[in-house]
């Protein structure tokens, strides 16, 4: 007979985020999307990184509670200025407040990523903040770069990963992708601890 191979458990990433899912496509892992419904609305004098870490556990425990088998991911960013939360702006106007406050000063990212496998009691949540120092920017940049990009959908207004590159002076992380929403070095290694190793599952 030959060797018997370990099942592997089914995956879900817990977010709707089409950047979280491109992104974890990237580890050629067949996975199922599922929306956490989770209440995003920070606690009383939360920091953004506090807030990063228990959104990215609950949306992966909401999920791992209705799928208790698979390992689920979940993940959150909040963009941190001064300590202050700075969200998804929704709209243009809050969009253009945000990158004015944010020009010329550094802002850190956290991102947070949780794995949760609730068959084993696995859940664990890990913090990738990153460091971004924001071009001066002019009003006529800030306008230009909103009405090309529309990043509403991204905490900070910043879409590093296009047009968004260009409002920056610098980025400091050990993680690069978690600029972009999911830090996929803390990913595997929490994947890894909870049975699911990347390389081994990839298609």
């Amino acid at each position: 007979m030959g060797q018997s191979w370990p099942m592997t458990p089914p995956l879900i990433l817990g977010s709707t985020s089409r950047y979280r899912r491109d992104l974890l496509q990237r580890l050629r892992l067949s996975f199922d999307v599922v929306s956490p419904n989770v209440d995003e609305t920070p606690l009383a004098g939360e920091a953004p990184a506090a807030l990063a870490l228990r959104l990215a556990l609950a949306k992966a425990q909401a999920v791992a509670a209705l799928h208790p088998q698979a390992v689920v991911i979940g993940s959150d960013q909040v963009a941190d200025l001064d300590g202050s939360p700075i969200g998804k702006p929704g709209t243009h106007a809050r969009a253009t407040e945000q990158l004015q406050r944010m020009r010329g000063r550094e802002v850190v990212f956290q991102t947070a990523v949780a794995v949760v496998r609730a068959d084993t009691g696995y859940a664990r949540a890990l913090l990738a903040p990153v460091r971004v120092r924001f071009r001066d920017l002019s009003d006529a940049e800030i306008e230009r770069y909103l009405r090309l990009e529309e990043p509403y959908d991204c905490a900070g207004s910043a879409k590093s990963e296009t047009l968004g590159i260009a409002l920056l002076a610098a980025i400091e992380s050990d993680d690069p992708t978690a600029l972009v929403g999911l830090p996929l070095i803390r990913t595997c290694a929490l994947l890894r601890d909870a049975g699911l190793d990347p390389l081994a599952a990839a298609a």
